[in-house]
């Protein structure tokens, strides 16, 4: 059995919930339990890949601590990596148990809030503990206490060994007739690359820029139409290309039905477009071939394609959105 622990704090060297996760540590290692622990602080600037680590774990434990109101930024912006990028199947299958500790007022709120949560992504919360902690002496010092926070460890094992279940919640029912949320219908794999994406500084503040600088230029491209349909689409991207100053890519499409993938190699004012394998493509990409007829007739573009997951693709997305600029349908 493994058990991931995710901690929402700051790590000072005096939060209780830090003591009362050494705690659950002690007893899960002694009835065999591989435990890892996963401070959110020390991966802030990747908490975006952090719901890929659900993969080999039966339960996890999300933990934080309440110091003036919440349960505080790390942990919220965890919980919303899990459901923009989390593998759902894997998510619905996985035991939760919320801890929050707190040394001014909202530990119940806190573990309110981290039970709705997992309800609401499809998971399985479990008991919760949660205290309040006015002197963390005083609270290492009493035996009472320890035995708490031990029996809710046991009792964490004993619910995922034995895979209980429990009542269903209204959260759940609210979830399948009321929420809803933009999807894109990736694959687990294509969620953990977007999450590293997502996770790259340097990569959001490009693609901010990117967006607002085709945002204009995609609006007026949608209306446009092309010229005649011509099979099997070559012809069609060579009469539409357009040149663009130092700049090089390749892509291979694939066409449900077709044998071989289009490929499309473009370099400066050069062009070359036929069907067949290749290798070291920069992008990958896959549609119907009413998808690709849309396209080159001008009623769609391959962004839009992209976004509305009528169009899937691998490799750099920035290389992906030239596709609209090369080829003016």
């Amino acid at each position: 059995m493994k058990i991931n622990i995710y901690y929402g704090g700051r790590g000072l060297l005096d939060d209780p919930t830090l003591y009362v996760l050494d705690k659950m540590e002690d007893v899960l290692k002694e009835l065999r339990v591989q435990v890892k622990r996963y401070n959110i602080y020390e991966h802030k600037n990747e908490i975006a890949t952090l719901p890929q680590t659900f993969k080999d774990a039966d339960g996890i434990i999300l933990a934080t601590t309440v110091e003036w109101l919440g349960i505080g930024g790390y942990m919220q912006q965890f919980l919303d990596a899990c459901w923009l990028y989390g593998d759902k199947n894997k998510i619905s299958e996985l035991y939760m148990q919320p801890i929050v500790m707190s040394t001014t007022y909202g530990e119940r709120e806190g573990v309110l809030t981290l039970t709705n949560a997992w309800e609401i992504l499809g998971g399985l919360p479990c008991p919760a503990l949660s205290g309040y902690v006015e002197s963390l002496v005083s609270f290492q010092m009493n035996s009472e206490y320890t035995l708490i926070i031990e029996k809710k460890a046991e009792n964490l094992y004993r619910m995922i060994s034995q895979k209980m279940k429990s009542l269903p919640t209204s959260n759940m029912a609210v979830k399948q007739s009321v929420l809803r949320t933009q999807q894109m219908n990736l694959t687990p794999q294509e969620s953990e690359q977007l999450s590293k994406y997502v996770s790259d500084d340097s990569y959001v503040k490009q693609q901010k820029e990117d967006i607002e600088e085709l945002a204009s230029m995609f609006k007026d491209m949608l209306g446009k139409t092309a010229g005649e349909d011509r099979e099997p689409f070559v012809k069609d991207f060579e009469s539409h290309f357009v040149p663009q100053d130092d700049f090089s890519a390749t892509y291979s499409v694939t066409i449900e039905g077709y044998k071989n993938p289009l490929y499309i190699a473009v370099k400066d004012d050069q062009l070359e477009v036929h069907y067949g394998q290749s290798n070291d493509v920069d992008v990958y990409a896959k549609m119907s071939v009413d998808v690709l007829q849309s396209i080159v007739d001008g009623r769609m573009t391959f962004q839009r394609a992209f976004m509305t997951g009528e169009m899937t693709a691998k490799g750099n997305f920035t290389t992906l959105r030239m596709l609209d600029q090369v080829f003016l349908f």
